[in-house]
């Protein structure tokens, strides 16, 4: 009797799903896509209607033999490659590579879980291929192409070779640019208030001295008058004017989907958006050793759905009333609806694929990263389905109304509610001590507290991943592989978590904004994505949708073409003189940053490395015309970058190696031994500040020190983020001229 065939795309999802089979399935993997467009051209035939060319990769051709001998022996072929639009588009692919004849019978079985129950299910209601969805897919590939392939080479002719553009990538830098130039424009302010330690029945709380007209902190100006207020207040005895208490209730947040996912995972577990969804795929697909009879032990992890079933909803609710208590469990299950742009409903949110298999379950198979990630999402999904947690908030109130008056606040929590499940931390709830009206409350400290103004902060793989999909650019399945892409490409780097735009990113931005505006617009690539989303739904023709794209946007391409001076994009002209032929000198930008250049090229072939402190616009920190012999064998020194900064090496290299770093000394000198402090790099490539004496001294900061001490604790300053803060303790003040002790007083 010949077996039915089961074809999915991973051998780990083939196992689990072979176990749920048995006898008479074959469960192989394709391995992904067994097609795709060829490398080595467009592949797209714009003349007949966006036609691909679709070509089998050399590394799928074995894979592709082997399920088309299996298919011979076949009497059935199950496709159960993923729900999503790309997981239709694969299986349509294996029926096209494999060569399927019309009159063969094919099935296609989807399932948002890899468990017993959900591929029985599965089994019993098969379909055909959803033709929307893969017209949806193709025709997202298809753009991505046109855009990829028509752009980036004029990004090599008018930038530099190796350059790439995206339709979501290009977007996703462009953010980047913009909120680094935001950093750079901000100019941090302060401003002061009064904190005080008061004390009532021997219980110690904090307070702040109120503004009288807005109720709220008062906000001083001007340092010395904060201080006044401060000491005036110190030993005071202040009666408690008002207390009162109220009770709110704070609700769970919804099941986790993809974007909310990455983002706890990074906030909590410190994980990027790519190793997030690695091991979500491993809980999913189900985890190797691990025979619990579950199979996958999350649900599908590409999702922007809070839906759960009503299955894994009630299978919830028996667990949190057996588990917790009917104080737990809210009459109805609560229902969160999603208000972002371009959300699709159809999927569920990821969930646990057995709500009864709680992290502290586990088996020890599991790696450290799949339980952190499990029980991120077991308690996310558990907390959304639990009763609201109750606070209660006190405000006490200090001072006639004639007087000074200070104002302190408390939360207690009554019921934690979902907290049960997913607890945050206990400094959240910190209660006031019990008083009442009428009690004195003894001011035992008094200071100033300096508050500066925040620049916004940089983008964070969670926090890009949010503004991304706040604006509805990218889907669940895009967002991963567009944070490594953009690190990839060298567009940006990533520093303590962060993305820092490099030179190339700046340029091109503002290259593609001055002169392929849409592309780059977020609403246009919003709508084009919405469009996609009605490709899958049957509701637009994707000929249309590409047709609508394509003639503006080459039309704009063949005239940018002719009208962009490369000279204009990727040179500065500046003062100096070559020191080879005296010509002028050129700031020029290629593949590994800025260099100075000789405009007499190619008679003349003098470069150097631009060697500035970090940041756009910045002035070159050596000479580019310095000229020095070589100590060992009194040739002339050049100026190389390498790979840890910028360094002097014999022109005769290889025949005399002789090389030296570039010193770029910061203001401060060394506190410990009173060297120079310059500017180095880590292996990985991360700017640090070191003492120039190491390695006997090994004084260093992450961040530029200055001449000036701290007046808490009297170590340096380091400059951060438009501030000055205190290289050892919590102290930040404005940059700016201050009396305060320097590092050579």
């Amino acid at each position: 009797m010949s077996e039915k065939l089961v074809v999915v795309e991973s051998p780990a999802k083939a196992k689990t799903i072979s176990r749920f089979l048995g006898d008479g399935y074959t469960v192989l993997a394709s391995y992904g896509h067994v097609r795709d467009l060829p490398t080595s051209k467009l592949g797209i035939d714009v003349e007949k209607g966006f036609r691909p060319e679709y070509v089998i990769p050399s590394k799928s051709r074995k894979t592709v033999r082997e399920l088309k001998d299996a298919a011979k022996s076949a009497s059935e072929l199950y496709l159960a490659t993923d729900l999503d639009r790309e997981g239709e588009a694969i299986a349509w692919h294996l029926l096209a590579a494999m060569g399927i004849k019309k009159d063969f019978p094919v099935r296609r079985i989807v399932f948002h879980e890899i468990t017993r129950p959900a591929i029985e299910q599965a089994l019993k209601n098969p379909r055909g291929i959803d033709q929307h969805l893969v017209d949806a897919q193709q025709a997202r590939r298809i753009l991505d192409r046109l855009v990829g392939y028509k752009l980036s080479p004029l990004l090599w002719k008018k930038v530099y070779r190796g350059l790439s553009a995206g339709r979501v990538q290009s977007v996703a830098v462009r953010l980047i640019v913009e909120r680094e130039r935001e950093i750079e424009k901000f100019k941090v302010t302060e401003s002061y208030t009064v904190e005080a330690e008061l004390v009532v029945g021997g219980k110690t709380f904090s307070a702040v001295l109120l503004d009288k007209q807005t109720n709220r902190a008062r906000e001083f100006t001007k340092k010395d008058e904060a201080v006044r207020a401060a000491k005036k207040l110190l030993g005071q005895k202040l009666k408690l004017d008002s207390l009162t208490r109220t009770e709110s209730q704070t609700k769970p947040q919804p099941p986790l989907i993809t974007s909310t996912l990455q983002q706890l995972a990074a906030r909590t577990l410190s994980f990027s958006a790519k190793r997030t969804m690695k091991v979500a795929q491993e809980l999913y697909e189900g985890v190797d050793g691990v025979d619990s009879g579950e199979g996958g032990l999350i649900t599908y992890m590409r999702t922007d759905s809070y839906q759960l079933s009503e299955q894994a909803v009630q299978q919830a609710r028996q667990l949190i009333e057996k588990d917790y208590g009917k104080l737990y469990l809210p009459e109805t299950p609560h229902r969160f609806e999603r208000k972002i742009r371009g959300a699709q409903e159809a999927h569920e949110a990821i969930r646990p694929t057995n709500f009864s298999l709680s992290p502290d379950k586990l088996p020890a198979e599991l790696t450290q990263d799949q339980k952190k990630l499990y029980r991120l999402i077991w308690q996310q999904a558990m907390a959304s389905l639990m009763a609201a947690a109750k606070v209660e908030t006190s405000v006490a109130q200090f001072g006639a109304k004639d007087e000074d008056q200070l104002q302190a606040r408390g939360r207690r929590l009554v019921f934690d509610g979902f907290l049960k499940a997913a607890p945050v931390e206990e400094d959240r709830y910190v209660p006031l001590p019990e008083m009442k009206e009428g009690d004195q409350a003894e001011v035992k400290k008094s200071a100033e507290v300096v508050h500066l103004t925040e620049p916004p902060a940089r983008y964070s793989e969670a926090s890009l991943v949010k503004e991304l999909e706040k604006r509805g650019i990218g889907r669940p399945s895009t967002y991963a592989p567009t944070m490594s892409t953009i690190v990839e490409r060298g567009y940006v780097t990533k520093k303590a978590d962060r993305f820092f735009p490099e030179t190339v990113a700046l340029v091109v931005t503002d290259l593609l904004v001055e002169n392929f505006p849409r592309v780059v617009d977020y609403d246009f690539t919003a709508d084009m994505e919405e469009s996609l989303d009605d490709i899958a739904k049957g509701e637009k023709s994707s000929d249309k949708v590409l047709s609508e794209f394509y003639q503006p946007f080459i039309k704009n391409l063949e005239e940018k073409e002719k009208t962009i001076d490369r000279k204009t994009v990727i040179e500065e002209k500046t003062d100096e003189k070559c020191p080879k032929c005296e010509k002028p000198l050129v700031i020029k930008l290629g593949r590994y940053g800025k260099f100075f250049a000789c405009t007499g090229f190619p008679e003349c072939d003098y470069t150097v490395p631009f060697v500035a402190a970090e940041g756009e616009g910045d002035e070159p920190l050596v000479d580019p015309t310095e000229t020095r012999p070589c100590p060992k064998c009194k040739q002339p020194l050049q100026l190389r970058q390498g790979r840890f900064g910028a360094f002097w090496g014999c022109s005769t290299y290889p025949k005399c190696d002789f090389t030296e770093p570039v010193i770029i000394p910061c203001e401060a000198k060394c506190p410990n031994c009173g060297k120079e402090i310059s500017r180095k790099f880590t292996r990985k490539g991360k700017v640090f500040w070191g003492c120039t004496g190491y390695p006997e001294c090994k004084t260093a900061f992450w961040d530029e020190p200055t001449n000036r001490k701290c007046p808490k604790c009297q170590n340096l300053m380091v400059k951060k983020a438009g501030s000055l803060k205190c290289s050892q303790c919590d102290y930040r003040q404005a940059e700016g001229p201050k009396s305060q002790p320097t590092a050579n007083d």
